[in-house]
């Protein structure tokens, strides 16, 4: 495994060498939270072993490569490497574009040959062992996620032509992307919005128009780690307050419930009668009054009082569609 891992530190820092972007040991060290001096010790293998021809640039403060022709040697790829990338690829077809899902397979296939080991010929057969099958997944036009892909890798501003998913209405954004997430079918931009000076969340399928922006967006330098923000509540953040939410299951669906992680910091607790009740915080209740009316009867909001109201008054709406006089 520790192998594995220095590899992984290899080709990022080696990726980081290629976009110009002069990375050094305390870019390692933040990346990948290794010591200082593991993280010189891989730049110094990569320079004594994989020959790579690293010179350090003591302007910009970082690495770059004498020679831009250098990648890193394939036989350094074993078996469980590229058998990884190539589930990695038959993953990947969340993805919605068909360019990148079709270079990476090239890429993985030109790696394979490059290897000449015999043991890697049923990764050719990858598709018939391996699929993915999604269901209920919002559409995204290609040319919109190719286009926050790269603003958010290169740091850009986007001008988005938005509709919001409860009002209905259509607005002009100007956002600086921050974190792109495929949450439940569906694929998000955390970005920070310049017209409501906080983070917003973009769902890609609602976006109408996208075009990357001629201006720079001040971010404020204290946002908390972007990653912290979407572990922190459960489902799509939506704010910065949390509420802890305790839900009852009956012994029923309790088994399954179990094997379920709604949240890392959630709390479980197995009562005598087989039932079990579930705590974890969330910073709104729209997405999780959904998920607890997908459970029917099986569930039962125990706190706080304002998701049981929610809950109810959905059921009630619920109540009222079916008993309609227009539904035979």
């Amino acid at each position: 495994m520790s192998e594995r891992l220095k590899f992984e530190r290899y080709i990022w820092f080696h990726g980081q060498v290629k976009r110009w972007r002069y990375p050094n040991a305390i870019s390692l060290v933040d990346e990948f939270e290794i010591s200082e001096r593991t993280a010189q010790r891989d730049i110094e293998f990569m320079r004594d072993n994989l020959q790579a021809p690293l010179a350090f640039d003591r302007l910009r403060n970082g690495y770059r490569y004498t020679d831009d022709a250098f990648e890193i040697p394939v036989h350094w790829l074993d078996e469980d490497n590229l058998l990884a990338l190539a589930l990695a690829a038959r993953l990947a077809s969340t993805i919605p574009d068909t360019a990148v899902k079709e270079d990476l397979c090239r890429l993985i296939g030109r790696m394979i040959r490059l290897s000449r080991n015999e043991g890697f010929a049923c990764l050719d057969r990858l598709g018939d062992k391996v699929s993915v099958k999604n269901i209920e997944y919002a559409r995204v036009d290609e040319q919109f996620f190719r286009l926050v892909v790269r603003a958010l890798f290169d740091e850009c501003a986007l001008r988005l032509t938005y509709r919001s998913p409860y009002s209905g209405t259509v607005s002009e954004r100007t956002v600086q992307p921050l974190h792109l997430m495929h949450y439940m079918g569906s694929w998000h931009l955390l970005a920070w919005c310049a017209a409501k000076e906080a983070i917003r969340d973009f769902a890609l399928a609602r976006m109408q128009a996208v075009e990357l922006a001629e201006i720079s967006i001040p971010v404020p330098a204290d946002l908390p780690p972007i990653k912290e923000l979407t572990r922190r509540h459960f489902g799509i953040m939506q704010g910065v307050t949390s509420t802890t939410v305790t839900l009852w299951f009956s012994s029923h669906i309790a088994p399954r419930i179990r094997e379920q992680i709604w949240h890392p910091d959630q709390q479980a607790s197995l009562e005598p009668d087989g039932s079990l009740l579930l705590s974890f915080p969330t910073a709104d209740f729209r997405e999780l009054t959904r998920n607890i009316l997908s459970y029917g009867a099986e569930v039962r909001v125990v706190e706080p009082p304002e998701l049981r109201h929610l809950v109810r008054r959905e059921i009630e709406k619920m109540y009222r569609n079916f008993c309609s006089p227009d539904i035979e």
